[in-house]
């Protein structure tokens, strides 16, 4: 039988250790911001759930997160199946986020690396090819870190070991990143106000 207070507490203890890596979520939000202000974007990638999360966040910030401004540049490499396929089979599945990296990545841009184990192969080639390209890099990991959490140039390690706790600790860091961009790069807009750009 699941004991769903034992959960909720394992989330909490969970949500507890990310309170010493505000620091670090800040310095990873003034990053990105600084990227979308002159003229980068946001790049995510992950497999399974992480590929979904790399997915929902770029959602909030092409769509919106609270506020109502202009859509801000992002996208999630684990959409395109025809591209997924197609890399995965020319080249293999380990290519599938290097070859895109490649092809979309600017210097100016950020590229986030999702993985519970910190250690999915595509992820770890997708970060390599982003730093030759001379993008930022940010990896959200899990348990101890894995091999990803030395490669990126920034990387937070949600230290448990239930992959569900990790994924947790992934899409509220997310929501966080996504608040702070929307705050520090976008002005809100006041009630019936009309956008310059229209």
């Amino acid at each position: 039988m699941i004991e769903i207070s034992a959960i909720l507490k394992e989330h909490q203890i969970m949500v507890a250790g990310l309170e010493p890596m505000a620091p670090q979520i800040e310095q990873i939000a003034r990053r990105m911001s600084a990227a979308l202000n002159n003229g980068g974007k946001i790049i995510w990638m992950g497999n399974g759930g992480s590929a979904a999360d790399s997915q929902h966040l770029a959602a909030e910030l092409v769509g919106r997160f609270s506020r109502e401004r202009s859509a801000i540049p992002s996208i999630a490499l684990t959409t395109d199946t025809s591209i997924l396929t197609a890399i995965a089979n020319d080249y293999g599945f380990d290519k599938v986020f290097a070859r895109q990296v490649e092809a979309l990545c600017t210097a100016g841009d950020v590229v986030v690396g999702l993985s519970t184990s910190g250690n999915s192969e595509n992820v770890m080639q997708g970060i390599k090819k982003a730093k030759e390209l001379g993008a930022y890099t940010v990896c959200l990991s899990g348990g101890q870190g894995g091999r990803l959490k030395d490669m990126a140039d920034i990387s937070l390690v949600v230290s448990v070991s239930r992959t569900a706790r990790i994924q947790e600790g992934h899409i509220l860091v997310g929501h966080i990143l996504c608040d702070w961009i929307e705050a520090a790069c976008i002005q809100a807009l006041r009630p019936g106000e009309i956008p310059d750009d229209v």
